[in-house]
Formats: structure tokens, sequence, C-alpha cells
């Protein structure tokens, strides 16, 4: 990209705090409303809800899906708010791709992982469908093709942030790459037997599915910037006492295991 224009200082504090809302808003989605809403309306008697699993009685495959399902379906509102709002202020803007885009690589990311390993929510979605490895290599081939595609829509959802100065991509990008795999690694450590978990599920849904994010400036690497880009991320105490506070409950209170019964 050619350097004509001035590099747009966003301040990290506030991305910091944006991205880690945006990490706790999929997880409560993914573990919460998908497998612990499901999984109660199913008829379970008692349920443990982490930052990195939902445990619980009742185990069935459309328990084990709903979580994909619900981030999926979270991604779709989000590109729709973002298709019709134009007048967001950039740290809103910034949240709501960034969120978007955690949904959609957690989603689409989950079908090729499971496939891979063999362990997860959609390996047990397909468990004892036979012949089992077709299923498998299905769910690669679906993973592959629908997380190309999320790269697509999140290259485009950044596009209005691109400048000139390429640096400002690999901020907004990394700071929520990063932000989310320390917070969920942090998160998970203080389950019991957290460090299985941390290397189960809690790396593989935050630095793995979101390696699109890491990547992400090289793929829209020589994308036309935009004309007038989205403004710098202010300072903004609003944003950052939020995260201070959910945060600390995300990880202390979530991340310990809240345990249900009826």
């Amino acid at each position: 990209m050619p350097e004509t224009d001035a590099p747009i200082k966003d301040d990290l504090l506030t991305l910091t705090s944006a991205s880690a809302l945006a990490r706790i808003l999929g997880d409560i989605l993914h573990e919460g409303i998908g497998h612990g809403v499901t999984a109660y309306l199913s008829g379970a008697q008692k349920m443990t809800l982490s930052t990195v699993a939902l445990q619980s009685d009742n185990d069935t495959r459309l328990i084990a899906a709903m979580g994909t399902i619900v981030n999926l379906i979270a991604a779709a509102v989000l590109w729709l708010i973002l298709r019709n709002a134009s007048r967001l202020k950039p740290t809103t803007r910034y949240f709501f791709v960034t969120c978007m885009a955690g949904n959609l690589f957690t989603g689409t990311g989950y079908f090729f992982f499971s496939g891979v390993t063999n362990f997860g929510d959609w390996a047990r979605v397909i468990q004892g469908l036979q012949p089992h490895w077709a299923w498998q290599v299905g769910l690669v081939v679906v993973g592959v093709a629908a997380y190309y595609r999320a790269m697509l829509v999140v290259a485009a959802e950044f596009g209005p942030f691109a400048t000139s100065e390429g640096a400002r991509l690999r901020r907004l990008t990394w700071t929520a790459y990063f932000t989310d795999g320390i917070l969920a690694t942090v998160a998970g450590l203080l389950k019991p037997a957290g460090l299985f978990y941390v290397i189960a599920s809690a790396v593989p849904s935050s630095l793995g599915a979101n390696t699109g994010l890491f990547v992400m400036p090289f793929f829209m690497w020589g994308a036309k910037p935009w004309a007038n880009p989205v403004s710098p991320v202010a300072r903004s105490l609003v944003w950052i006492t939020c995260a201070a506070i959910i945060g600390v409950l995300f990880i202390v209170v979530l991340g310990r295991g809240i345990t249900w019964s009826r």
C-alpha cells in the first residue's frame, strides 16, 4: 500500500477492553445460551457452566451442536447490524466487528477442529454415524470452505478501518487475537483440571479458531485503503471500566464454574 496517510493512533487499552468484551460475549453465547439453555430445555437436572465447557447429565447431539449454531446466528445478526448502522462510533464498530469475527471463526473453525481431532462438540454430533471417517472428512471440508468464507466476510468489515498504513490493521486484529487468547487461558486455568481444559478447549477455541484474526493483515494485503477510514479509537473510561469489571467476574466466577441443579 502506498504510504500517503498520517498514522492513525488507536488507544490500545480501549481496543483491548472492546476485544475482551467481545470474547466474553461470544463465550457466553456458545457455552451459556447455546449449550446451557438447550440442556435446560432438554430436561437436564444438573449442569456446570464454565468458560470452557458445559457439563450436564443430559448429553445429546442437539446440545453439542447448539453452541456453534448460536455463534453463527449471532455472527449473522452482528453482520446485519454493521450493514445497517453507518453512524457507529469507532469503538462500537470495532467491538461489533471483533465480536462478529470471533463468533464466525469459532463457529466455522469448530467443524474443522472436530473433523481433524475427533474431539469436541461436532465429534459428539457425528458420534456413531457410519462410515465415521467419511463424516470426519465431511466436517473438515465444510470447515475449510466455511472458514474461508468467514475470512472474506470479516475482511470486508475491517475494510473501513484500512489505511495506507498497514500497521493499523495489524494493531486492530492482533490486539483482538492476543486478548482473546490470554483471557481464555487465564479463565480456563481456574477450573478444576484447568490445564487439561486450557489445552483441549481454551487454546483451540481462542488462539486456534481465531487464527483468521492473526493472518487478516496478510489476507488483506494489497487491498485498496478507504478514502475516509474509521476515525481513531479514542481512550474511553466507560469501555475500560466495563471490561475490567466484567472481565474479573468472567475469570473468577465463570472461570471456576457455576453448578446448577433443579
